[in-house]
């Protein structure tokens, strides 16, 4: 078996034993439903909406992550309120006759704050394109007015949302859920009206504001099966003469001290090197390719000198311990660049 078959599966050792979020790294679609709430409309030409009770929100998307936690995706949507009320010049004109649809098409930047949880918080805005449609009828006095229009209007939104890591039943699955707000530029409404002096055209301009609240699912492709937890490992024997063991230490993104379970693997490698007599230790650091290499290699150098330190509280000499950092050049599992990977997030000791 080959020594790069050895580490990986030595990988296990050091892993959390809970699934963690991972970020979005490529294709991914999501959906979802939910309830909205169109606000009343700013009186225009003497006309005013006022939505009736909370309306139904349904979105369909298609993204791509960029695997450092920004995502860009283009979503298409549809909004339907019904009209509680039709108001001309304060005069009740229309009740529970009518209703507004808003739908179209929105691009989309998102931002994932990673915190190492299947719980991942976002935020998110958008722009685009919408075709605001308003149907309604009733009469103000002896006249009559009917409307039925379609008119489109720059569309724009904020977003604020929590994703949940579903990996473990199906991965690359996440459920997520949202509150947004959404509006459109005031578009051009015509309407028709009948009365004394017979058929008449008019317009206004509804404003179109909206806050929204959804549940839905995420599904990125060709994310990676979460890996199982290991069962705790027998006690390592001492190295024998002439023959290198080679212990691994993991670390958290972007982190460079030591995790409990971290200090456990140094503990071991500096006891069995002291009863072996060992004369020399090397001491590796490595980073993932997320980030900038020139600072994965600066990254990659603390975490070696954290390891070297640990050991030399545990009992080794500073003197038999060399200190190497290789930044993103020697990954244990090849990743494209800017991609998160745990298990090339590590420090190397082998005892010679």
């Amino acid at each position: 078996m080959s020594l790069k078959k050895v580490l990986l599966a030595a990988t296990v050792l050091a892993l959390p034993v809970a699934a963690q979020a991972q970020p979005v790294n490529g294709l991914y679609i999501a959906g979802g439903l939910g309830a909205n709430y169109r606000f009343p409309s700013t009186s225009d030409a003497g006309v005013k909406l006022k939505s009736r009770d909370v309306g139904a929100l349904g979105l369909a998307s298609i993204g791509w992550g960029f695997g450092n936690g920004l995502r860009a995706e283009l979503e298409g949507n549809f909004r339907q309120n019904d009209i509680g009320r039709t108001t001309v010049s304060g005069a009740i004109a229309s009740q529970k006759t009518g209703y507004t649809q808003s739908y179209g098409p929105m691009v989309n930047a998102f931002y994932d704050i990673n915190l190492g949880l299947p719980v991942t918080p976002y935020v998110g805005a958008g722009v685009g394109y919408a075709w605001d449609k308003v149907q309604d009828r009733g009469a103000v006095g002896t006249n009559s007015f009917r409307v039925n229009d379609t008119r489109g209007a720059l569309a724009y939104q904020g977003i604020v949302g929590v994703s949940y890591s579903l990996a473990s039943m199906v991965p690359g699955l996440s459920l997520t859920a949202e509150a947004r707000y959404f509006g459109t530029t005031s578009p051009t409404i015509h309407t028709q009206t009948h009365g004394t002096s017979g058929l008449g055209a008019s317009s206004f301009k509804p404003t179109n504001d909206n806050v929204s609240g959804l549940i839905g699912f995420r599904y990125a492709f060709g994310a990676p099966a979460p890996m199982a937890p290991a069962a705790a490992p027998a006690p390592a024997p001492a190295p024998t003469a002439g023959v290198a063991r080679t212990y691994l230490v993991f670390f958290d993104w972007d982190r460079a001290d030591l995790t409990a379970r971290a200090r456990e693997i140094i503990k071991e490698a500096a006891t069995n090197a002291q009863r072996a007599n060992v004369t020399r230790i090397e001491v590796a650091g490595h980073a993932d390719r997320s980030g900038d290499a020139a600072y994965n290699q600066r990254l990659s150098q603390r975490r070696a000198e954290a390891v070297a330190a640990q050991l030399v509280r545990d009992g080794v000499a500073r003197g038999a311990i060399s200190v190497q950092a290789f930044g993103e050049s020697r990954p244990l599992v090849p990743t494209a660049d800017n991609v998160r990977e745990p298990q090339n997030r590590r420090v190397e000791i082998v005892l010679r």
